[in-house]
């Protein structure tokens, strides 16, 4: 992915906030609060209220991607590097892969009650599906001709992943991580409706049943802001961990 300047993401921004500055002007009405409204009611709420909501959901987010990654990468290489391996599990994840997650959010309330266990296990399964088949793709297309000079020279499995396997299946995981994120995201936000007090979802549909439109959209600022800042951080990892995918 090319990289994309701070300018560019300011016209972004602008653009965006000029689109929303026009719909309210045109439409007046008080479901769609001026832009400048809204940021100046973030920023009286943010430090007190809406930090502790954003801090949760990130804390939730970052849980379940990490839990994704030490499940999802080990499964995805022994799945691509092993051809048995892969016989054994590939029915059970094609099986799976294709139910929506969010339509286990009733049966990991009833298994693991409606605390930060049932969030966190739907996040992961956003998450560690897309992994495993990306990995093992990768991983499945290097041609085996790669691995002989390091076989050749004794090397062990765990050399192997760490100086073929890695470098060859980088690009594609970040990849898989960052199209599941935006779903992660979403679902994180249906997930915060039930039995917490705490998280971005919960504020945004919190304020709506109170019919306080600024804190809803304050909410909505913040949940993109925080999927924006996601964004950036896996394009920054992406450009220094896979810095051959970018030279010119």
């Amino acid at each position: 992915m090319g990289k994309i300047s701070l300018r560019m993401f300011a016209l972004g921004i602008l653009l965006c906030l000029a689109l929303w500055w026009s719909m309210a002007q045109l439409l007046q009405m008080p479901v769609i609060p001026s832009p400048v409204q809204v940021l100046l009611r973030l920023a009286a709420k943010f430090p007190d209220t809406i930090a502790i909501h954003a801090g949760y959901s990130l804390m939730r987010i970052m849980l379940g991607l990490l839990a994704a990654v030490a499940v999802g990468y080990p499964l995805g290489v022994v799945m691509g590097y092993f051809p048995r391996a892969n016989r054994l599990f590939a029915p059970i994840l094609y099986l799976t892969y294709p139910v929506p997650k969010i339509a286990l959010l009733p049966v990991a309330m009833l298994l693991f009650g409606v605390g930060e266990t049932s969030k966190l296990l739907l996040v992961f399964l956003i998450i560690v599906f897309q992994v495993v088949v990306a990995v093992r793709d990768a991983v499945a297309a290097i041609p085996p001709e790669t691995y002989a000079p390091l076989r050749v020279l004794g090397a062990s499995f765990p050399q192997i992943v760490r100086h073929i396997i890695v470098p060859a299946s980088l690009p594609k995981f970040i990849t898989a991580v960052r199209v599941a994120m935006a779903t992660a995201i979403s679902v994180l936000f249906f997930t915060e409706t039930f039995g917490t007090q705490y998280g971005i979802g919960y504020y945004i549909m919190d304020a709506w049943l109170r019919v306080n439109y600024l804190d809803m959209y304050a909410g909505i600022v913040v949940l993109s802001t925080m999927g924006l800042l996601l964004f950036i951080l896996l394009d920054w990892a992406e450009r220094r961990m896979c810095a051959w995918n970018h030279t010119v």
